[in-house]
């Protein structure tokens, strides 16, 4: 989760490094972290303790100075993608990370 965020968000917003998307895209990649935990919950049964998010963040501010990039897709943003469009083609339930999707589509990811 933390590398699909960060990555995604940072790609959003060309030249940004992974401290730039925590300090200064911080409600966006927050948002994103938190959709990405709750459609994660719900999709395939994981638990996660409170406070992921801020875990998540404070990580990013130890690896602040890593460029940002959405790649190795297959089996990083491409795990959430795939159960998306699962959901969108199976027409039983909306897709549970619209806003992952729209970003990959914005950073020309799909």
């Amino acid at each position: 989760i933390w590398i699909c965020a960060f990555m995604a968000v940072g790609a959003a917003h060309p030249g940004a490094t992974v401290g730039d998307v925590e300090s200064t895209h911080r409600a966006e990649v927050v948002e994103l972290i938190e959709e990405l935990l709750k459609g994660s919950a719900a999709e395939k049964g994981v638990k996660f303790e409170p406070g992921s998010v801020e875990r998540l963040c404070a990580y990013a501010r130890a690896v602040a100075h890593f460029p940002t990039a959405v790649k190795e897709f297959e089996w990083r943003n491409g795990f959430f993608y795939g159960i998306s469009q699962e959901a969108i083609t199976a027409g039983d339930r909306p897709d549970p990370f619209p806003k992952h999707t729209a970003l990959l589509k914005q950073v020309g990811a799909v």
